[in-house]
């Protein structure tokens, strides 16, 4: 009697015994032994990782807090953030003395030094304009912003303080800060010191080429046509308008067609009432005049301080002179007729503040 189950258990043990045994090998292809350190090194590398995304999150959730008076800086700039800390006196200041050091600063061709005059230069003339002789300002519309115009003013004081503050009101008032290129006599420039500083401040010399010149660049050209007779006639002579000469800064303004600005100046006058002159001493030290007034030379330098008087300066209204045809300016009755137009122009502004001033040191 057969027995089915067991035949078949019996074959398949059979087959089994029978078949060939294949053996797996434990680090065949794919399947190598890993290297620890690599392994190491993989882990803590997938550790940095994901710290580094978790801190991102973390700041990315962050509020920001902004310190008052605290600015952003971009981190695209690359000046130094002290730099912003700095006053912006003390920052011009350093560049001032870094183009001194590399020579990176511009002269023109009269020896004008823009930089070494707002610097150096104005900066104690305008403490004088506001804080000694606190000047008012009239008439500052008449002053252009462009273009060449000629400014023609009254000369006193002893000391031609009058045209340096005149110079500062045109500097603060005009927009854009234009200078005022004086035209001086000839002994300002022979001065040691003073002669090098007033050509590195924009003054030439009073002659008619460098006016011309001057006023077709479009600069604004200052002229006390007065001279030595006007800063050097005595206290009972004040604000009395000397000669204007023969007229040479009309000629100029003639043949440039820039306009001729009256300007009067109050207080100049009583700054150092001169009361006499040392004609000798003047003639030895090689000086127009050597002046007295009641505290110099008595005092000694304490004589040489200017009396603390109220100013004011008034520019008038321009005198056209474009109108006139090419040949005009040699009309000497032309000439002499618009010089003393100026000259009265000026004489009567200075009558009528003088009417309205109440005190000359309170205005």
């Amino acid at each position: 009697m057969s027995r089915p189950h067991e035949n078949s258990h019996e074959g398949e043990a059979e087959n089994v015994s029978g078949a060939e045994a294949q053996v797996i090998p434990l680090h065949g292809p794919g399947r190598e032994k890993p290297d620890p350190a690599a392994q190491a090194e993989r882990d803590l590398r997938e550790s940095e990782e994901a710290q580094e995304h978790l801190d991102s999150e973390r700041r990315a959730d962050a509020p920001v807090v902004e310190f008052p008076g605290a600015a952003r800086v971009s981190p695209a700039r690359t000046r130094p953030a002290d730099a912003d800390l700095l006053p912006d006196s003390l920052r011009t200041a350093l560049a001032f003395v870094r183009d001194r050091l590399t020579g990176d600063y511009t002269v023109d061709e009269f020896g004008f030094d823009a930089e070494l005059t707002e610097t150096l230069l104005l900066p104690p003339l305008r403490a004088l304009y506001e804080k000694w002789f606190r000047v008012d300002t009239f008439g500052v519309e008449n002053l252009p912003a462009d273009g060449g115009a000629l400014l023609v003013s009254n000369h006193s004081g002893t000391v031609p303080l009058d045209a340096l503050m005149t110079a500062v009101a045109v500097h603060d008032h005009v927009p854009g800060g234009r200078h005022l290129r004086g035209l001086g006599a000839d002994l300002v420039f022979q001065l040691p010191l003073i002669g090098s500083f007033a050509r590195k401040s924009g003054q030439t010399l009073a002659c008619n080429a460098d006016a011309e010149r001057l006023l077709r660049k479009g600069e604004l050209v200052g002229v006390w046509p007065e001279g030595f007779k006007g800063i050097g006639k005595p206290f009972s002579s004040r604000y009395k308008l000397q000669r204007f000469g023969r007229g040479g800064f009309v000629s100029a303004a003639l043949r440039t067609g820039a306009p001729i600005i009256p300007v009067s100046v109050i207080g100049a006058e009583e700054i150092y009432p001169k009361v006499g002159d040392i004609k000798l001493l003047a003639r030895v030290l090689g000086l127009p005049y050597f002046p007295v007034t009641p505290f110099f030379p008595l005092l000694g330098p304490l004589g040489a301080i200017p009396l603390p008087t109220k100013w004011s300066i008034e520019f008038g209204e321009p005198i056209r002179t474009d109108t006139y045809d090419a040949d005009a300016v040699d009309d000497p009755m032309l000439v002499f007729t618009l010089t003393d137009q100026v000259r009265e122009s000026i004489q009567q502004s200075l009558y009528k503040r003088l009417s309205q001033r109440k005190s000359v040191f309170k205005g």
